[in-house]
């Protein structure tokens, strides 16, 4: 598509003259639609007593044929419609010539039936049926998957939506479910092998020798310093839109799924991130989204006009369009490689402007875990290496926030191996620097003390500043200096120019049911080796760790998740749910999903309450598979560990 042509122009004129049945077959795939819009309720099964076939089958994506396995004959499954305080017997059917399971996301079960084979179960056996029987003790937007070798790319995911057994506090007059997920031609065992040999074998977004020297803030030699490291900053995403096509409700961007409203309307929309490798950036052009709840919980409304959603996290949202027009649901992936499109319309045929998709982000030094712009002395230095100004959270973002929370009635709370290169200060910016003697930083540099900063050691790979991490080819970095970054929107939305969502936005509706203070602290770090595809936590794969994580019944545990990588890793506890500590006291929302971005670190409070063995893992899919999970052990009182 060339400059001259004015795609907003196009786009209106497509809607206009045909009700969007058919644009221009040059526009970007994400941006065309071969149907007149796809007004497809997901298929709903309530009850006590529930049946669910798992199978292989067939689904067609953009008009293309795929491979996959579903649930009761759809991708997704059907969404189980349940209500707080009722029992529920699930019988599932496992039609498939291997094993399968059904994990229950997010729902508190008995561990025998949380449906993790070789933790909880052992498994469902080929042409068997296992029933799952619980109580439904909770409400709110959940999904359920396949624990079980690579199911859950193939589709083999479903939503679930408990209604309260009282009075529901978000008022609306519609509702939708929209899964988002990622589907490939390539079977999932192939992706798999394939970037266990090339870790960046789907990044296509890679920078270019002409690219770099047409940046004049980003000169060769900060490629090169990158290079040295063996890391690439446009290392975003493992598998990208190369290999996927982002879907809605099983649906890709052609296909346009979507979902009606009346103008005036309090419209709900409950959002599934069921991908197993992509987070998203969502948002609707044209409507702000008020934020009700996170991972099932409620939370006081948040104004914002996008969202950063890890996989397996779940938002839901109010908006309430006003006009008689369509409106585009966008979930973009984070690099930027391609987007899942749905529209929101008064009527089906109609199509909303589709915006391009923006550009791709660069991991900077933050990223790494060395943000220089927080050393005292150094509030000039770029965190992607130069003397530029700083690249991070817009100086208003304080306020915005408080608005944000007070527009919306809430009170805000007060509150490489081998190599110890640093980019863009090799032997030049910062010669007079010795990285390995700048524990403590009680000398001065600049005239400016910097006693106080205590970070330790600056090497990229100094276990001194976690020696719990066993040391191994699987550790490639160690972060020098991880920082909360739960203030911060996520990868590429620094400078998105509109309000984006942050964790310390959101505030549980209600008080948390444990408000005591942790009796210990643990650390945990996620750990990897990007360039060989091997990823773990405290430096260990799950395969090669015998000891479970101790807990004891009822006690209180304040645990630190620390980044030592330059990607997100959406983090899940299985059984439990944790309030996430950034400044809310007893109104700390309540999680069982939290994305740790890179170089960064999260703070969680939780009560280990529920006795069993349960899986923790990044919910990234090919990351758990590579050894990128443990076992939480939670023991009776009186039992040791």
């Amino acid at each position: 598509m060339t400059d001259t042509i004015d795609r907003r122009q196009l786009l209106r004129g497509a809607t206009f003259a045909g009700g969007g049945l058919a644009l221009a077959a040059w526009l970007p795939a994400w941006a065309q639609t071969n149907s007149a819009g796809i007004v497809r309720p997901l298929p709903t099964l309530s009850g006590e007593d529930i049946t669910l076939t798992i199978a292989r089958q067939t689904m067609v994506i953009d008009g293309r044929r795929m491979s996959a396995i579903g649930v009761n004959g759809t991708v997704p499954a059907p969404l189980l419609r349940l209500r707080e305080g009722q029992k529920v017997r699930l019988n599932v059917v496992n039609a498939l010539d291997e094993d399968s399971s059904i994990h229950w996301h997010g729902m508190l079960v008995p561990t025998q039936f949380d449906g993790v084979p070789g933790v909880s179960f052992p498994g469902i056996k080929p042409r068997s049926t296992f029933s799952y029987e619980f109580p439904i003790r909770q409400s709110g937007t959940y999904w359920y998957h396949s624990h079980s070798g690579l199911q859950e790319q193939l589709g083999h995911y479903g939503p679930i939506v408990i209604d309260p057994a009282g009075t529901d506090p978000v008022h609306y007059d519609r509702e939708h479910v929209l899964v988002l997920a990622d589907h490939s031609a390539l079977s999932p065992a192939e992706i798999f092998r394939r970037i266990k040999v090339d870790p960046g074998h789907f990044n296509f977004q890679r920078q270019t020798l002409s690219g770099l020297l047409a940046k004049r803030d980003q000169p060769l030699k900060h490629r090169m310093d990158w290079g040295r490291m063996r890391m690439d900053p446009t290392d975003i995403l493992d598998v990208t839109g190369s290999a996927y096509t982002y879907i809605v409700n099983g649906f890709g961007p052609r296909d346009n799924w979507t979902a009606l409203f009346k103008p005036g309307e309090r419209v709900r929309l409950r959002i599934i991130n069921a991908s197993a490798m992509t987070n998203f950036n969502v948002r609707i052009p044209g409507l702000s989204l008020s934020i009700v709840q996170a991972d099932g919980q409620n939370v006081h409304p948040v104004a914002v006009d996008e969202f950063q959603i890890g996989v397996a996290e779940t938002y839901d949202a109010i908006v309430m369009p006003s006009e008689d027009k369509a409106y585009s649901i966008i979930a973009e992936a984070v690099d930027r490689s391609g987007m899942a499109r749905a529209t929101l319309a008064p009527r089906p045929g109609m199509v909303g402007e589709v915006p391009p998709l923006r550009k791709r982000p660069v991991a900077t030094m933050k990223d790494m875990g060395m943000d220089m712009s927080s050393m005292p002395g150094m509030e000039g230095m770029d965190n992607s290496g130069g003397m530029a100004p700083q690249r991070g959270i817009d100086p208003s973002a304080e306020q915005n926030r408080s608005a944000r929370l007070a527009t919306s009635g809430a009170a805000l709370s007060a509150a490489p191996q081998g190599t110890d290169a640093m980019p863009g200060m090799a032997s030049g910016d910062m010669a007079g620097m010795d990285h390995g003697k700048m524990a403590g930083m009680s000398g001065q540099n600049g005239g400016a003390n910097m006693g106080a900063a205590n970070m330790g050691s600056m090497k990229m790979r100094d276990f001194s500043n976690a020696p719990q991490v066993k040391k191994g080819p699987g550790v490639q970095t160690i972060a020098p200096m991880p920082m909360d970054r739960t203030g911060e929107p996520g990868q590429g939305l620094e400078d998105a120019g509109h309000r984006v969502l942050v964790y310390r936005d959101l505030m549980a509706l209600d008080r948390n049911p444990d408000v005591r203070a942790p009796s210990r602290s643990i650390d945990i770090h996620l750990t990897g080796n990007m360039e060989r595809f091997m990823w773990s936590f405290d430096g260990e794969k799950m395969s090669d760790v015998h000891d479970p994580i101790p807990f004891i019944e009822g006690e209180r545990v304040r645990v630190n998740l620390i980044n030592d990588t330059m990607m997100s890793h959406p983090i899940h506890i299985h059984g439990h749910f944790f309030e996430l500590v950034t400044g809310h006291g007893d109104h700390g929302p309540r999680k069982h999903t939290v994305l740790v971005q890179p170089g960064g670190k999260v703070t969680w409070d939780f009560t280990a309450d529920a006795v069993g063995d349960w899986a923790f893992h990044c919910h990234l899919l090919y990351h758990m598979m590579a050894g990128m999970m443990r076992i939480v052990s939670v023991r009776p009182k009186g039992e040791a560990a």
